[in-house]
C-alpha cells in the first residue's frame, strides 16, 4: 500500500507521527507494533477509518510518542499498554486481569467507557 500524503501542518501531531513511522517503516509493521492490520493503518491515514479512532491514537501516542498514563494499579505505563489491558480477556486465574477489570472500567484513560481521554 502506498503512503497518503496530505497536509500534514493541519494535522494532529499523533497523525504526522503515524504517517513519519510509515514512511520510515511499512504500513503493516507499524500497524503490528500497534496490533491493527496494515488496511486499518491505511484507513486512518487516509481519513476512512470507521472503527474507534480514539483508541488509534492512544496507541501511536504511547508507542511512537513515549506518552504515558498513571494507571491506578500498574503505575506508570505507555498509552498503547493501558490500552491493550483494556481490552485484554478476564481471567478469574490472573489476579492482575481481575484488579484491571474491576478498575479499568471506571478510569479516566478507558477508552471504551469515555469519549475523551485524560492526556
Amino acid at each position: 500500500m502506498e503512503i497518503i500524503k496530505t497536509d500534514t501542518l493541519n494535522e494532529p501531531k499523533w497523525l504526522q507521527e503515524l504517517r513519519a513511522q510509515c514512511q520510515v517503516s511499512s504500513q503493516r509493521k507499524v500497524g503490528e507494533k500497534l496490533g491493527y492490520s496494515n488496511a486499518v493503518i491505511n484507513q486512518v491515514l487516509k481519513g476512512t477509518y470507521q472503527g474507534d479512532i480514539k483508541k488509534v491514537e492512544q496507541k501511536v501516542r504511547g508507542a511512537f510518542l513515549g506518552e504515558t498514563v498513571g494507571c491506578p494499579i500498574l503505575g506508570e505505563l505507555s498509552k498503547n499498554k493501558c490500552v491493550e489491558h483494556q481490552n485484554a480477556k478476564y481471567s478469574s486465574v490472573n489476579r492482575l486481569r481481575v484488579q484491571l477489570y474491576r478498575t479499568c472500567p471506571g478510569c479516566a484513560y478507558n477508552t471504551q467507557a469515555n469519549n475523551s481521554i485524560a492526556t
